[in-house]
């Protein structure tokens, strides 16, 4: 039973690449476009990836600032220092000292009057910390966590960058959307008009097959078929397109790279989104096909 079903698939699938090869042009131009369409929200999405790990390189990671009360002990800070060690959300630890930090203050321009008539030294001892996750939720609750120490005074970050940074990686996931919507209703409009038109080009054959008793699914099979095909093909057509397009910007890239002391090279679609790409366009194409045979199969019946 299993055989046999797999026979008539195996079978289908064979004949339906003899078709697609015995219209090369037709074919070839249909796979290019949907390609095309394809690669448009794809390529977005992939510069997206690669402006998250970008702006990782060129932008330091979320620091936080901590000013420890002005009567803190050694033990203090130290107490302080194993707590943000052992903490597994901070990436680096940077201890000032007030001493340090008035040393620099009376190095900078147009301070050092103001330095030399201080009585003492109001500056506090402060960590200055560097956070492995970004996200504004993930600092706030951090910075609440290590406000309610005892020895801090004040906690401080700059969150505007990062709020800004996920506002327009917010804006583009949201073209990437609504572009992938609108160009995959183009790629099953485009199908459905070429299964319509296969489907008018062998009506004699629909009808001498229905006369002999083939069924519905057997009828539709080869088209649904040829749908996949032709979507699982402009898939890997998008996949070649962003590859060679990645290959130019990287050529491209290496002088910017360079100014800039930062490894600028853009990465191509993980295997987990290629196999996803992959799928979702044969699916189109299937779908596409699905929906014309539904509209236009059964108003062929033998005469």
């Amino acid at each position: 039973m299993i055989r046999a079903w797999l026979t008539q698939h195996g079978f289908v699938f064979f004949l339906t690449l003899k078709r697609l090869i015995s219209t090369p042009v037709t074919s070839l131009l249909s796979i290019i476009v949907m390609g095309i369409a394809l690669s448009l929200p794809a390529g977005i999405y992939v510069l997206m990836q690669n402006l998250q790990v970008i702006s990782g390189q060129t932008a330091d990671s979320p620091q936080i600032s901590l000013f420890l009360k002005l009567d803190m002990t050694q033990d203090n800070i130290e107490k302080v220092n194993q707590r943000l060690e052992e903490n597994p959300q901070i990436q680096t630890i940077q201890f000032i000292p007030k001493d340090g930090a008035l040393q620099q203050l009376q190095q900078s321009a147009g301070l050092t009057d103001i330095t030399a008539s201080l009585m003492r030294n109001p500056l506090p001892d402060a960590f200055v910390i560097h956070t492995l996750e970004n996200s504004t939720e993930a600092l706030e609750q951090l910075r609440t966590v290590i406000q309610s120490w005892p020895e801090i005074e004040h906690v401080q970050f700059d969150s505007v960058w990062i709020e800004r940074l996920n506002a327009l990686l917010d804006l583009a996931r949201f073209a990437v959307l609504m572009l992938a919507t609108l160009l995959s209703i183009a790629i099953i409009a485009i199908m459905f008009n070429t299964i319509r038109l296969q489907i008018l080009t062998k009506r004699d054959e629909i009808e001498i097959s229905k006369l002999i008793g083939a069924t519905d699914s057997f009828i539709q099979r080869p088209f649904l078929y040829f749908g996949a095909i032709q979507g699982l093909a402009g898939g890997a057509t998008a996949w070649l397109i962003m590859a060679l397009a990645i290959r130019t910007l990287n050529d491209e890239l290496v002088t910017l790279a360079q100014l800039y002391r930062i490894d600028l090279q853009l990465q191509h679609l993980s295997s987990a989104d290629s196999i996803s790409l992959l799928l979702f366009s044969a699916w189109l194409g299937w779908l596409g096909a699905r929906i014309s045979v539904a509209s236009h199969l059964w108003q062929i019946e033998p005469k």
